[in-house]
């Protein structure tokens, strides 16, 4: 009998989900004039038979996660007995007059309900009432799923480059039986087995396993050993609120930046999130001359295209911002020059940063030393429009978690000549969200007017 357990990348998104839930997804916003029908109502089962249609795309959409006792071994992907579409494809109706506020309180109420454990780890809402037949579309899955490129690919299962798609019947699926509790210990003492002699192996080649432990030394210690940030109100544990917000801007203005001035649409990314935050300590009468903010930036690890990506693969680049530094110009050269370092850095998997047991909490108690309350993601989408059952898909949004005392998250995704990004806050933390939105918008427009200047000095 086959059994899939969770990889070590994939369980490793499992273990603070007790106090932060660790789900992903993105909030699009459709053209939602096919979907409706002459009454006016939503056809739902359109959606629906659409997405039963390509399940067998994604066999995650229709398995369980189960976690047995530790002596059966890690944690495994199970088909589910039965799977009912209308418990993971569901609508929602937004409270008239619906907006983008109204929208996005409807999506932080959606993610506060925990995904059930005795489902697949997955959901699509749709949120019509939006002016001009619009609709909100909600999706988010479990981390252990799919990280962000992975979940990319795995929601682009659903879509189509044209509206007028030809439909089949769904490809006949009977779940296959769960392992026995015999079959999991025999598993579990062949994978025993497999370790300890991939153990001994590298005793047996001390050289090569201090070569190997040398080359990611400089990553593990950028996590742990480098200045600790500042200390400023945005360094608290994440509560249950959150605060979300939307910033649109185009790919063709931020690659445009990105160009005259050497850096990347990351680096663009993420002078904009350090404008924007020195604007909000600004206005909290809070420091910043000389102040450096750390931010996590993920780095991908998949390899080929990005639409075969599959699971969780990443690592952890910290990058500090500049936040002391006035002019946009000169936050993102620096920052270009810091990541264009930084990633030079040959950097291991999530999964092998300790986080279990006395190494574990050794580990972590250091990382919590470094005060970094920023994350950040930079995702690559689709360059052409597509469609769900035949409705366009204007514009997406990244959302991304939060975890521990990580209370900030700037998300951003490109998609058919849009760049979106959504900012995820921590409600305790800021109650005063609209104006790091302001000053993000501030630093997109001023980069984007002396993107002309590149030989320009700062000041």
């Amino acid at each position: 009998m086959s059994i899939e357990r969770l990889t070590v990348d994939d369980e490793f998104m499992l273990w603070p989900d007790e106090v932060w839930p660790q789900d992903i997804g993105a909030l699009a916003v459709l053209d939602g004039r096919t979907l409706f029908d002459p009454a006016g109502e939503l056809r739902i089962g359109a959606v629906r038979d659409l997405v039963a249609e390509r399940l067998h795309l994604v066999p995650r959409f229709r398995q369980l996660l189960r976690v047995p006792p530790r002596q059966l071994g890690g944690p495994l992907w199970v088909d589910a007995p039965a799977f009912d579409i209308t418990q993971h494809v569901a609508a929602r109706s937004l409270p008239s007059p619906a907006d983008e506020a109204v929208l996005l309180r409807a999506v932080e109420q959606l993610r506060r309900q925990r995904l059930d454990r005795s489902r697949p780890l997955w959901e699509m809402w749709l949120l019509p009432g939006l002016p001009e037949d619009r609709i909100g579309l909600f999706v988010r899955m479990h981390h252990t799923i799919a990280d962000g490129m992975a979940g990319i690919a795995t929601v682009a299962a659903f879509l189509d480059r044209s509206s007028d798609v030809a439909h089949s019947p769904p490809p006949r699926w009977s779940p296959a039986p769960a392992p026995s509790e015999p079959d999991l210990r025999d598993d579990e003492r062949r994978r025993r087995s497999r370790r300890r002699r991939q153990a001994f192996s590298g005793l047996m080649h001390p050289v090569a396993t201090a070569h190997r432990a040398a080359s990611v030394w400089p990553a593990m210690r950028e996590l742990v050993a480098q200045r600790p940030g500042p200390a400023t109100s945005l360094d608290r544990l994440v509560g249950s609120d959150r605060r979300l917000a939307l910033i649109r801007s185009t790919l063709p203005t931020v690659t445009g930046i990105a160009r005259a001035h050497g850096a990347t649409v990351n680096d663009v990314l993420l002078t904009a999130t350090a404008g924007g935050l020195r604007q909000l300590l600004l206005a909290r009468e809070e420091p910043v001359a000389g102040v450096q903010l750390p931010i996590y930036v993920p780095v991908s690890l998949h390899r080929g295209p990005p639409a075969q990506a599959r699971g969780n693969l990443i690592a952890q680049m910290v990058v500090p911002l500049p936040v002391g530094a006035a002019d946009p110009v000169l936050r993102l050269r620096i920052i270009a020059e810091q990541t264009a370092r930084r990633k030079a850095t040959v950097r291991p998997p999530l999964a092998m940063v300790p986080h279990r047991g006395v190494a574990g909490r050794v580990f972590l108690r250091l990382v919590a030393r470094q005060r970094v309350n920023l994350t950040s993601a930079d995702l690559t989408g689709p360059d052409s429009p597509l469609h769900l059952a035949g409705a366009p898909v204007l514009e997406v949004f990244p959302l991304v978690q939060l975890i521990g005392t990580v209370t900030l998250a700037v998300g951003a995704l490109s998609y058919a000549g849009r760049f979106g990004i959504m900012i995820v806050a921590d409600g305790d933390t800021y109650p005063d969200l609209d104006l790091l939105v302001a000053g993000v918008e501030a630093e997109l427009r001023a980069l984007a007017r002396r993107g002309s200047e590149p030989g320009r000095q700062p000041r």
